[in-house]
């Protein structure tokens, strides 16, 4: 019988996870590739060892397969068994069932836990006085190897496994630190190095551990896990701590242990989803991607993408931001600005923030979608849309935020003291629009796409911002078409920079388009004057700058309110106030009376007014914006006598128009019809005014004044 049928034969008595097929494995392979090649050969008896062995090596050279795990370790000796103190085990209990919402963060935990392991090996080292010798110090054995983090996977024995190359353990390291909940072994790390004044910003900026509960996040999840481990200190004995967390743990020794740590999860028959492959991959690439050491599952490099956020921006190339946009933000297009930078000052932040080249969706204009700005503290994610973060209007922007100032609670999952937060908040917010004001600035044509796409949320900004500083610095980045220059929209900025002297307001204009913007009765007085308005064509404009109300001290003021106001000029008028060519203080006296009565329930006043010039009337309500949108919102829900109640119109003649006189006249010749031109002059105003949400419903009452002028011929 051949060697290879003799293995082959046995083989068939054990599973590909045990210790022979591992034995058979080459130290560069994955036990599962491994299996597969001796099923080939099984099946190809007349194959040799040798060539199946070549097969494989080829295999894995070509596959960049590497892993560590072995399963060689075995538990020697008297076992030492340990009672978690009352108090540890409740918190035990509270830690497996009640401190995490999700369960998948528990592998988040367990590879922060080995991250930190690797930093205070690296550190270590690298701080030893010992002297180097075949790969040894004084002080640590194998101070040369490679320092990197492994996961296995085994869904047949329903299993988890995560080894790292760090630091290790000693058995009282054990007792101390997987023995007594909430002891952080990497806080006490830090704390060590700043009492020795070894310790720098840049050499613990990689510890991730604070709270000393992620490695019993493992309970939410595992039956029982076996912890072995080895110190990195020379001569340590391998050791091999389990527990299954019901309150007792042992500690035995261990042959056969690498150096650092390797945890065995056993999982529960409900979780068995973190045996496969996929469901850890997709865990280690939404929570531990950034990890600064080379993570491999089942032999593969999981961790691809580099945290380019903590690079300087100057040696991110273009390539790497459209990698990592499409990374961070799951899409395939790229970005159309990027936003890096980093700062201390007056909070510590490292922030990459992309803005969209595409239009947004309908799902991202709804103020119920989620930002897309992931928070992380330490290269490790906290949370993937943070709510508070940024303001709801910015949530069109992706990116990542990492800040080690950021207070979290004991399960790294949810943000407290709401001051600091708010300060982040306001920091990233103003350097946001820094930022694009920056670009409207150097990039105009860039900055006028961007705001054609994205507008309405610098608008909803405005309008849900409780700063006016916040809301005039948002102010800055709108743009609108003005009275003077058609076809070129400017900035508030501009606008008040060539404002005429002594104009101590800006006007603005709400209108459909240019057309009927100009042409609108309310600007006729202000063209004459030769002031510069603001056109708003879009519905949502004039609510935004009523709720602007003010910008560099100036009163941001509706042509309609304008038109409100009592007159100021006298031009055109003689000694008794009357407009030239317009009717005798008499025949006004009979009209305004007589308007009133027959407009009754719909006009609160009736009065004259010297600032139209073409058109015979107006009408104006103290608040135009908001007396639109409600017309066009809630109208529908009420009467239309309750509807005229809740506007007081006013309605506003121009006494020298021809229609005007004519009326008077009608009102003694022709009664009957003077009242339906009454009517449909009102009519006709509320249409210009924007306050009637059906014009179909003046036909009617048109169709009778033509067939009543009609009759006369």
């Amino acid at each position: 019988m051949s060697v290879v049928n003799g293995l082959l034969r046995v083989g068939r008595l054990i599973r590909p996870s045990t210790t022979l097929a591992r034995c058979l494995l080459p130290a560069t392979g994955g036990p599962q590739s491994a299996w597969a090649t001796l099923g080939q050969v099984h099946q190809q008896p007349q194959r040799s060892w040798l060539s199946a062995h070549r097969t494989l090596s080829t295999k894995v050279a070509e596959e960049g397969y590497h892993t560590i795990i072995r399963d060689q370790e075995k538990a020697v000796g008297t076992s030492d068994k340990h009672e978690f103190q009352a108090e540890t085990r409740m918190l035990l209990d509270i830690v497996a069932r009640s401190l995490y919402s999700d369960k998948e963060v528990f592998v988040r935990e367990l590879v922060s836990n080995a991250s930190d392991a690797l930093e205070k090996f690296r550190f270590l080292v690298q701080t030893s006085t010992g002297a180097a010798s075949d790969g040894e110090t004084g002080e640590f054995a194998e101070a040369d190897r490679s320092l990197e983090i492994h996961i296995g996977t085994n869904k047949q024995d329903r299993q988890l496994t995560i080894q790292d190359t760090g630091i290790g353990m000693t058995r009282e390291e054990l007792v101390a630190n997987l023995g007594t909940i909430a002891r952080s072994g990497s806080k006490q790390f830090m704390e060590q190095l700043k009492e020795s004044g070894r310790g720098t910003q840049e050499n613990v900026q990689n510890i991730i551990g604070q709270f000393g509960v992620g490695f019993y996040s493992a309970f939410m999840v595992a039956d029982r896990v076996d912890v072995y481990t080895r110190s990195s200190r020379a001569g340590a004995p391998g050791l091999k701590w389990s527990s299954d967390g019901s309150g007792t743990f042992e500690i035995q020794e261990a042959e056969n242990v690498a150096i650092g740590t390797k945890i065995v999860i056993h999982l529960k028959a409900d979780c068995r989803e973190f045996a496969d492959e996929d469901r850890i991959r997709e865990v280690i690439r939404r929570y531990s991607n950034f990890v600064g050491s080379p993570i491999f599952l089942n032999g593969k490099q999981a961790n691809q993408i580099q945290p380019i956020w903590l690079m300087e921006p100057k040696q991110v190339t273009p390539e790497q931001h459209n990698e990592f946009y499409r990374f961070v933000g799951n899409t395939f297009d790229t970005p159309r600005f990027t936003l890096h930078y980093k700062t201390d000052v007056p909070l510590s932040i490292r922030a990459l923030l992309y803005f969209p080249e595409g239009k947004p969706g309908l799902f991202e204009m709804s103020r119920d979608a989620d930002g897309g700005v992931a928070l992380y503290t330490r290269k490790v994610l906290i949370q993937s849309k943070t709510e508070n973060l940024l303001p709801k209007w910015l949530r069109f922007l992706k990116g990542v935020v990492d800040s080690e100032d950021i207070p979290l609670n004991l399960s790294r999952e949810l943000l407290q003291n709401s001051a600091l937060i708010r300060k982040l908040r306001t920091a990233l917010t103003n350097r946001t629009l820094r930022f694009l004001h920056d670009r409207s600035q150097k990039e105009p044509e860039s900055y006028d796409k961007f705001y054609k796409d994205y507008g309405l949320f610098l608008k909803e900004g405005i309008v849900t911002s409780q700063e006016q500083q916040e809301k005039e610095e948002i102010a800055k980045l709108l743009r609108f078409e003005t009275s003077k220059e058609p076809n070129r929209t400017v900035s508030l900025p501009e606008y008040c920079q060539r404002q005429a002297e002594g104009q101590k307001d800006i006007y603005y204009l709400a209108a459909p388009n240019r057309t009927l913007a100009e042409a609108s009765p309310y600007y006729e007085s202000l063209k004459k004057r030769g002031i510069e308005v603001l056109f708003c064509y879009e519905a949502y404009d004039e609510l935004v700058l009523m709720q602007l109300g003010m910008y560099l001290g100036k009163n941001l003021v509706s042509v309609e309110k304008e038109m409100r106001r009592s007159d100021a000029s006298t031009d055109g008028k003689d000694a008794d106030g009357l407009i030239e060519g317009s009717l005798l203080k008499t025949q006004i006296d009979e009209l305004l009376p007589w308007l009133k009565d027959k407009l009754t329930g719909k006009v609160s006043n009736v009065k004259t007014t010297g600032k139209l010039d073409t058109h015979p009337c107006v009408v104006t309500v103290e608040e135009m914006a908001a007396a639109r949108h409600f017309i066009k919102t809630q109208s529908h829900n009420i009467s239309e006598e309750n509807r005229y109640a809740l506007l007081q119109p006013q309605f506003e003649i121009n006494p020298k128009h021809p229609i005007i006189k004519k009326l008077h006249k009608l009102t003694s010749s022709d009664p009957e019809l003077a009242e339906l031109l009454a009517k449909q002059l009102f009519s006709n105003a509320m249409v210009g005014a924007g306050l009637v949400d059906d014009p179909r419903m003046l036909l009617t009452s048109m169709n009778d004044l033509l067939q009543k002028v009609l009759d006369k011929h």
